[in-house]
């Protein structure tokens, strides 16, 4: 078994230094112009959405909000330098991941709590249904029995 050397960080760059040099190191124009691109693609698709109702309006302002963050990103790589800086975090990239998750998080924790209220609103409307159908069977058969009643004193 061959022993191999392990690589170790200079001994003048500590890991404070390595964070400063990854988070002060320069976005690429063309991830500027990415962000921008996508940010202006995900604005006319909502819009686009509403106006053919495939995209309710109360929704409308998260995905605006959205497209908004995402072209101030890519117009001054520096907010998203300074969030990464006060999270903690190494990389511009690690903040982006990051907040894309919990993005998620937020979306899907607003769906579950729709569905939940829906399948309440269901179960509540099929029960009324099925009283509702009880209902007027018991009528039609008080209509069916009157009129034979009536046919008989004929």
């Amino acid at each position: 078994m061959e022993n191999r050397p392990t690589q170790t960080l200079p001994s003048d760059l500590d890991h404070e230094a390595l964070r400063e040099l990854f988070l002060n190191a320069p976005e690429s124009d063309a991830t500027r112009i990415l962000a921008i691109v996508v940010s202006l693609v995900l604005l006319v698709t909502v819009l686009w959405l509403v106006r053919r109702r495939g995209l309710r309006e109360e929704l409308t302002p998260i995905w605006v909000i959205t497209a908004a963050g995402i072209f101030l990103v890519g117009l001054q790589p520096d907010l998203l330098h300074g969030v990464t800086r006060l999270i903690g975090a190494w990389t511009a990239s690690s903040t982006v991941f990051l907040l894309t998750s919990l993005f998620l998080m937020a979306i899907c924790l607003s769906y579950a709590v729709r569905l939940s209220r829906a399948s309440v609103q269901i179960k509540n409307l099929a029960q009324q249904t099925a009283l509702l159908r009880g209902r007027l069977d018991r009528l039609e058969r008080t209509n069916t029995d009157h009129g034979r009643r009536s046919a008989d004193s004929r």
